[in-house]
């Protein structure tokens, strides 16, 4: 049963490190998009888009680097992901955004719906998972009002 359990908590700190990569995805594609936009609107991103997408980032590295450190495992760093290609421009960079946080999310949605947390016992995971997801899961809504208003 041991190894069992190692084995499922190896496998959930490999699924939460998959969704941190995909918001790391999502935080550069955001500082691109930001680049290519004028002050105010890029101040406008930031609040809405960037900070939420920033805050789920770090909540998600923490939960991952928690549960390794509570139960023995080894760690992992996190690095910056690449962006894209400037050509993308300010709406392929939010398209970008919006896919990898769609990831996420899933990710994270079937880890919590498979019920490994639960039976593993770590009230600090599932808090954590619950934590990012609902710092993402208006995203898309934030995201398309955002495009909306582009240009104007």
């Amino acid at each position: 049963m041991a190894s069992g359990t190692q084995g499922a908590r190896q496998e959930m700190l490999r699924v939460v490190a998959g969704a941190v990569d995909d918001l790391a995805i999502a935080l550069a594609a955001l500082g691109e998009a930001y680049e290519g936009l004028d002050e105010t609107t890029a101040d406008r991103l930031e609040e809405q888009l960037f900070r939420p997408v920033q805050l789920a980032y770090g909540r998600a590295q923490r939960t991952h680097d928690g549960f390794a450190a509570r139960h023995g495992l080894a760690g992992r760093t996190f690095a910056p992901a690449a962006p894209g290609h400037p050509s993308q421009g300010v709406r392929g960079f939010l398209d970008a955004t919006l896919s990898a946080v769609a990831r996420a999310d899933h990710t994270l949605g079937e880890l919590q719906d498979s019920l490994m947390p639960i039976e593993i016992g770590d009230e600090e995971l599932r808090s954590g998972l619950s934590e990012v997801r609902r710092g993402i899961g208006d995203l898309p809504v934030r995201t398309r009002q955002f495009v909306r208003t582009l240009g104007r």
